[in-house]
């Protein structure tokens, strides 16, 4: 493990480098409500937050990380367009893995600029790409906004899209509701059952719980319209696998993906989109050739991801996280801008990552 002053001192360095890009430097506080944060991370990062109670401020958490309280900060009084870093520790529990830290920096670059977000998203890719220097990193992309689109154009109702939307994080949950909406898994007997009974009251026992008779109602109406619904094609779902497979390096993945959108005129917005992104890319200096490009990477990450995402790994150490990650968030500025929006992405890197790499070269 890299000794603190030394990761202070690259933190430093890094956030300086940002900062001569035209980043402006802020804060922000270690400690941060956690009502409104535990909804906008993702399962991984609920689940390994640090929360604690305050008898005047209610649950409070651990920063576990910036992009959210940056976002916070922005849409209450930043000027636009708006760049931003940062410095600081994190804190993430790490219940799986005891030698990785709980504790740990992350530097960050942060874009809010609704002029040009294909620009936006070369531009912090890039500067973070530049910020990690020579070290032999595999660079990888994807783009979420792709199954965002192929979900919206599926020809089902806009219960089973929303479910699938929110669930597009989460890949093993994901498939178990396309093979369910497919009719390719049989319907559990409990549920069927339950559909079956006229009234399904009748032989239920006392009330217990939280929920009202009302909200159970509901949640009987829902299944039963679900159980009406048509199932989904064996065509439409064999076209989120072709895109869920797509894993290549970005000029064949883009022709791979244009193919596919022949099929899925959804996503035709998505693929042209990721066409101007390679343009801004090849502009900035990155060897697009030498890019990979996966459909599903980021899926397991925070869930406020809904665009172009990224990562930087060490190929040679595949027992160390990401050494940088990034992404675009636009959906974030909506949820937290109380009816303002801008589009934004933004990457951190991890300095004790990189000494670490250096040290063992």
């Amino acid at each position: 493990m890299p000794d603190r002053i030394d990761i202070r001192a690259r933190a430093a360095a890094l956030r300086a480098s940002f900062e001569a890009a035209g980043a402006q430097l802020v804060e922000t506080d270690v400690l941060q409500p956690a009502e409104v944060l535990l909804d906008l991370y993702g399962e991984d990062i609920r689940g390994r937050a640090y929360v604690t109670s305050d008898a005047l401020r209610g649950e409070q958490m651990l920063r576990p990380d910036f992009t959210v309280p940056v976002v916070q900060m922005h849409m209450a009084h930043g000027a636009e367009p708006a760049r931003y870093t940062y410095a600081g520790q994190v804190f993430r529990r790490q219940e799986d893995d005891a030698s990785r830290p709980n504790e740990y920096t992350q530097v960050g670059y942060e874009v809010f600029d609704r002029e040009n977000p294909v620009e936006a998203d070369a531009e912090v890719f890039a500067i973070i790409r530049d910020a990690l220097g020579n070290q032999p990193l595999r660079a990888a992309c994807g783009d979420i906004g792709l199954l965002l689109a192929a979900v919206e154009g599926l020809q089902t109702s806009e219960r089973r899209k929303a479910a699938l939307r929110r669930h597009i994080w989460r890949p093993r949950r994901f498939r178990a509701l396309l093979d369910r909406y497919a009719g390719r898994t049989p319907v559990p007997a409990a549920r069927a059952a339950l559909l079956a009974a006229e009234d399904p009251f009748a032989v239920a026992g006392p009330d217990i719980g939280l929920r009202s008779r009302r909200e159970v109602e509901a949640r009987i109406a829902a299944l039963r319209e679900d159980a009406a619904t048509d199932p989904l094609s064996e065509n439409e779902v064999a076209l989120i696998d072709a895109i869920l497979g797509v894993r290549e390096n970005l000029p064949n993945a883009l022709e791979q993906l244009r193919d596919i959108a022949v099929d899925m005129p959804a996503i035709s917005a998505s693929v042209e989109r990721l066409a101007r992104r390679m343009k801004a890319l090849s502009k900035r200096g990155i060897d697009v050739d030498a890019l990979d490009f996966e459909a599903s990477y980021g899926r397991t990450s925070m869930e406020y991801y809904d665009g172009f995402v990224f990562g930087f790994h060490a190929a040679s150490r595949p027992d160390l996280p990401p050494v940088a990650t990034g992404g675009r968030y636009d959906a974030l500025c909506r949820v937290l801008g109380q009816g303002r929006d801008i589009p934004a992405v933004g990457g951190v890197i991890r300095p004790d990552l990189l000494i670490e790499l250096e040290a063992g070269q």
